[in-house]
Formats: C-alpha cells, structure tokens, sequence
C-alpha cells in the first residue's frame, strides 16, 4: 500500500466515524459499557483466585511413619514425595517439634510442664503443600502405597470445595466474557453496515472507476478498530480510579478485612488489563467491520 493511499483510507475511516457521530457515540458506549464489566469483572476474578490461592497454599497433607522406622528410611520417603509433580514442598515435623506446637496451642506453659515425657513421641510426620489442591487424591493414593508409612492425614472436603470454586469462576468468567464480546462485535456490526448504507451510492461508484475491494473496504476497517480502541481507553481510566479507591477504602476502614483478603496491587491488575482491554477492543473492532463488509460490500 502506498502511503497516500494509506493516510486517504486512514482520513476516511476517521471521518466516518464523524459522519455517523450517533452511531458511533453508541457503539463506543456499549464497548466501553462492556469492557467496564469485563474489568471490573476480571480486577474482582483476580483477586478471587490470589485468595483461593493463597488458602490452597495452606492446604496440607500430613503422613506418619511406621513405629520405629529408622531415619534413613524416613529421609528416603521424603525424598520420594518431593520428586512428585502434585508436590510443591515438603516439611519435615519432628516429634518435638509437633508437641512444641500441640502444647503452645492447647495446653500453655504452665499445664503443659506437667508432662515428663512427650506424649508425642511417635509423632514425627511430613506435611506436604500441593502445588494443586485437585490433585490431592492421585498423592494420597501414592502416599498410601509407600512401605513405612502408617497414616495419611487430608482434608477432602477442603480440596474439594476449593477446587469447585476455582471450576466455578473458570466457566461463569468464559461464559461472561463470550456474552459481551458477541454483544459488542453486533454492534460494531450495525454502525459499519449503516455507514455502507449510507455512503452506498458512492462506493458503487469507486467501484465502477475500478477501485478494489480492499481499498473499498479499510477506511470501514479502519473506523472499526479506531472506535474499538476509544471504547476500551475510557473504561481503562474508570476501573483504574474505582479499583484504587476501592482498595484505599476498605484498607482504610476495614483494617480487620483487609488482613485477611490480601488484594492485589492495581499495577499487576492493569499489566494484563490493559493490553487484553485494547486488544479486545481493536479486535472486536477489526471483527465486526470486516465481517460486516465482507457480507454486505457486494455493488
């Protein structure tokens, strides 16, 4: 393409967009509406699963030995378990250990000095943090068929219910996402085929000097993608001040919630949200006038 031809297409894309202003000003108003959503809808999804995350971190695994299972042999287990994939790490709790922190939680200093002896002497575990939580069922199956130990301790119920909610957030986010793309691409759609409408009279006659469809076809292009762009720039601006000032509020106010939901910083939200925004966008406009005039240019 010469540049002549590239700024000409360029000027006309831009003015139709002018030339159709109410068409146009809607169509900017349903992406930025629905990228809005998108936004606030993936700020709110991201700082979901960093929490379920966080309590998947805290999620463990504990087996117990054989009595009187030599070191070695014990050494050698943990070993095993840490080359599993499901692992994330491996810590070992020695019988001292566990009744130094039985103790402090139950008992306190001053009933526990009562005890001679460490009733947990046969106590000494691992616990095993899963890189996972769903895959904690195939572990424990090859937990239990390692010789030496005696016990393997899980919560079920916990990993279940932890990976149903990240299930859950995976198809309501697909399912979401795939509703306000189709509703933007039909709107561009609309605008592109109401400027051929217009301006049909004049492409007929472009095409009848001999003017090919591609050079027919970029300025709507063109209006698209630029109307694409403006229509996830303005939501951008919005979710970013209502994110931060979100977040300051609820640090400020709530300082009890804010110690247990740990938010993420606005700066990782918007280093994804801001290339998807305008990809989305410039892709939905590119989409929707492409199609649009692939269909409905034939003069």
């Amino acid at each position: 393409m010469r540049i002549s031809t590239f700024f000409y297409t360029l000027k006309q894309g831009i003015s139709n967009i002018f030339r159709n202003a109410w068409f146009s000003l809607a169509s900017i108003a349903t992406i930025s509406a629905c990228l809005l959503l998108f936004g606030i809808f993936y700020a709110v999804v991201m700082n979901f699963q960093h929490i379920v995350k966080t309590a998947e971190q805290g999620v463990s695994v504990t087996v117990f030995f054989d009595e009187g299972l030599s070191e070695a042999r014990v050494q050698e287990i943990g070993e095993l378990i840490a080359k599993r994939t499901e692992v994330a790490k491996v810590q070992y709790i020695s019988a001292d250990e566990a009744w130094e922190t039985f103790k402090d939680d139950y008992f306190g200093e001053e009933y526990s000095a009562g005890f001679t002896e460490n009733p947990l002497a046969n106590s000494s575990n691992y616990e095993i943090y899963l890189s996972d939580v769903a895959l904690q069922g195939s572990l424990v199956t090859y937990l239990e068929s390692i010789e030496g130990i005696r016990q393997v301790n899980r919560s079920e119920l916990t990993a279940s219910t932890l990976s149903g909610v990240n299930a859950l957030i995976g198809y309501v986010s697909v399912g979401i996402i795939g509703i306000l793309l189709a509703v933007s691409i039909f709107l561009i759609s609309n605008t592109v085929m109401i400027g051929i409408q217009v301006r049909k009279e004049e492409i007929n006659i472009m095409k009848y000097i001999g003017a090919t469809d591609f050079f027919v076809r970029s300025p709507f292009v063109i209006e698209g993608m630029v109307i694409g762009a403006i229509g996830a720039c303005i939501p951008l601006g919005m979710i970013y001040a209502i994110y931060s000032t979100v977040i300051e509020y609820v640090v400020e106010r709530f300082t009890m919630l804010s110690t247990l939901l740990n938010f993420l910083p606005v700066e990782q939200i918007f280093s994804t949200l801001i290339p998807v925004s305008l990809g989305v966008g410039i892709g939905i406009g590119f989409m929707g006038s492409f199609t649009t005039v692939r269909k409905h240019l034939h003069v």
